[in-house]
């Protein structure tokens, strides 16, 4: 075990990741190794498939809140044992690419991860891409996912983004404490997505329908669309189809745990008081 837990440091270094900047386990970096082991063997080597695959890995792990909001100054997480529906998408996108990059090792892992959380991969609190529709916009600028807005149908209906969440409840966010420089940089996110039209699958027309399915890619990011003040999406989770319909993987609340909802995602959505449909980013 100590012989992997220094070649794994001796990888971070040779990727230009300061091991002081990461918070890991020994067990979560041989649980990433053990999943690319798994994946070797899939015929299927398409984004799609990884994501899917991945996606699955992780059914039963428990859902935990705010894992990233545990230090004192930020620090790349890894944690694959205790997971919300932010850091498990992220989990699961970063596993694929380094898959489809043929870089399975736990070096790269990280670096995909940094990418995929950070701004320009600076690990920095205000640099966390705090709000999907800003995690999106970035993530679509490095090339990680894509942006779907059409066509229309089923994307017919639009989302004027007002995002002020964060800045109007600072008592839900402890790290922003006393820290008024950061508080602008949250300000600053919030202002560069707010006023931007969002064009969404509304929840009526998630349907199992030739267009939806022709829409709608297995392992693509699902984020629903929310009315909640402040916000523009309230969860995300990983598309999957299955004979019925469309349906969700994620790390959820609601079942305290990361699951792949027997429910199909409409029937979900309708249940939802602040859910108005879902955008879709395509991991590239």
């Amino acid at each position: 075990m100590k012989k992997t837990v220094i070649c794994i440091l001796s990888l971070l270094l040779t990727a230009n990741i300061s091991a002081q900047v990461i918070d890991y386990t020994k067990p979560d970096s041989l649980k990433v190794m053990s999943l690319f082991k798994k994946a070797k063997t899939l015929k299927d080597k398409s984004m799609s498939s990884y994501m899917v695959f991945f996606g699955r890995q992780f059914k039963g792990v428990p859902y935990v809140a705010k894992t990233l909001e545990k230090n004192a100054n930020e620090k790349l997480i890894v944690n694959l044992h205790q997971l919300d529906c932010t850091t498990y998408v992220e989990t699961v996108l970063a596993l694929s690419k380094a898959m489809a990059q043929h870089k399975p090792t736990f070096a790269s892992y990280c670096e995909n991860l940094k990418h995929i959380r950070y701004r320009n991969g600076k690990v920095a609190y205000p640099a966390r891409q705090h709000y999907f529709t800003y995690w999106i916009q970035e993530n679509t600028k490095e090339g990680i996912v894509k942006n779907i807005q059409s066509p229309t149908p089923p994307f017919s209906a639009t989302q004027t983004v007002k995002a002020n969440y964060m800045t109007t409840h600072l008592e839900s966010y402890p790290m922003l404490k006393g820290k008024q420089q950061w508080i602008k940089q949250i300000a600053d996110m919030e202002k560069s997505i707010t006023g931007t039209r969002q064009k969404y699958i509304p929840t009526k027309a998630v349907t199992n329908s030739n267009v939806v399915r022709k829409t709608v890619h297995n392992g693509d990011i699902i984020a629903i669309v929310t009315t909640k003040a402040g916000l523009e999406i309230s969860h995300i989770g990983i598309a999957v189809w299955h004979k019925d319909g469309l349906h969700m993987l994620n790390a959820s609340s609601l079942y305290h745990k990361v699951v792949e909802d027997n429910n199909l995602l409409q029937t979900y959505l309708r249940n939802q008081k602040t859910a108005l449909g879902i955008r879709i980013a395509r991991p590239l």
